[in-house]
């Protein structure tokens, strides 16, 4: 048994069975295959796709979508750079929206006015664990026939006010295994989809194309006989080789056994650290609407302090000094990473974002306990007292 407790479930059995098995499929299938039914049916879809990263994954929707050279998919710009790498990979450009200043997602009034004729897909974001408001980006999908992927990397079972699970409304949903997400098998991704034209053209498009791949399966060898035949025509798409690996995949299988205890784990953080900043006047946190739930990454806020001449890492450091992990920074915006802005990879100007990037302080919530929490909050209200906060 692992001696950590993100791994004290059926991790390590799992990956016995894949090495006892030399890599073939056992008794109950492939382990690729029991995530993406226990996946599938965990978010209440009828199709699951395993990717090597959730990078791929949303590289294969907007594959799948059709999006291409000359079109243009719309990001938001306050998000990792994946966001906006993945349109470029499939020729496209990224076109930058804004967010929201008090819940710090895509602004559905900014993505109207971003669409042109050449607008093929949306890409919301739902940032630090909260879903975007998937009513109206739907409804502008709706009317200018676009394609909907949503980005869940950030968000396991995070759901709007109208109980919907955040991944499970646009035309297909992508979440990440990386080793920060609240499922952790080191790497590895995920896509779900209802539609099983778009499954199937996803599925092949991560697995090289393969004849013999479905919706549903990602068995390459179905006949022996056949695929050994020198006659047997094996490919039928040209693909990535995006598949997850088996010793993934039986890390993301134990994990998604445990999804609900290890989201509930970050949600308590985030009640927490919510319930102490309810007077504050330093930090504000992401706005969580009535009927919601943030799945709570991390648990996100904005620092008003700059307004007040506290500068972001003073408070920081003040913060660790106390006995806080630390606080993580907003990545620069997409449009402004190097790799983008000295290219001239995008368009679109985005205000909000741009004010919020150096204002936003993300806390950790993977703690295993209420003791471990307890450390975390006492931490930031010593800071918030410190600095004059009311809390």
């Amino acid at each position: 048994m692992s001696k950590s407790w993100r791994f004290a479930g059926n991790e390590m059995k799992y990956i016995e069975e894949v090495l006892d098995n030399g890599f073939r499929a056992g008794a109950d299938g492939a382990m690729t295959e029991r995530v993406e039914a226990l996946f599938a049916e965990t978010f209440g879809q009828p199709f699951a796709i395993a990717f090597n990263s959730g990078t791929s994954t949303l590289h294969a929707a907007l594959a799948a979508f059709g999006v291409g050279p000359g079109d243009e998919v719309i990001i938001p710009n306050l998000s990792p750079i994946m966001c906006g790498v993945t349109p470029v990979f499939c020729g496209a450009t990224p076109v930058y929206a804004d967010v929201g200043w008090d819940d710090f997602l895509l602004d559905p009034v900014d993505v109207r006015a971003k669409i042109t004729e050449k607008t093929k897909a949306i890409m919301p974001v739902h940032l630090y664990g909260q879903v975007c408001d998937m009513d109206a980006i739907m409804a502008l999908a709706k009317e200018f026939e676009l394609k909907v992927i949503e980005d869940c990397a950030e968000c396991f079972l995070g759901k709007d006010a109208k109980g919907r699970v955040g991944g499970t409304i646009g035309d297909a949903g992508s979440w990440s295994f990386e080793a920060s997400k609240h499922l952790v098998a080191g790497e590895g991704g995920m896509i779900t989809c209802q539609d099983e034209n778009l499954a199937m053209e996803i599925r092949k498009f991560g697995g090289l194309g393969f004849a013999n791949l479905t919706a549903r399966s990602g068995k390459v060898r179905i006949d022996r006989d056949k695929f050994q035949n020198p006659d047997w025509q094996r490919h039928d798409r040209i693909g990535f080789n995006y598949r997850m690996s088996e010793l993934t995949g039986a890390v993301a299988l134990a994990q998604t056994e445990r999804i609900v205890e290890l989201v509930d784990l970050r949600i308590a953080a985030g009640n927490g650290y919510r319930e102490l900043l309810a007077r504050s006047e330093l930090l504000r946190p992401q706005k969580l609407p009535a009927g919601e739930v943030n799945s709570c990454f991390t648990f996100a806020a904005r620092f008003d302090g700059l307004e007040q001449d506290i500068a972001w890492d003073d408070f920081r450091m003040a913060f660790i000094k106390n006995g806080g992990d630390g606080i993580y920074a907003c990545w620069q915006l997409i449009g402004d990473e190097p790799a983008m802005a000295d290219k001239g990879i995008g368009w679109g100007e985005t205000p909000v974002a741009k004010k919020l990037q150096r204002r936003i302080m993300q806390f950790t919530s993977n703690q295993r306990n209420a003791e471990e929490r307890d450390v975390q909050q006492n931490a930031l209200m010593q800071t918030l007292k410190e600095f004059g906060d009311t809390v």
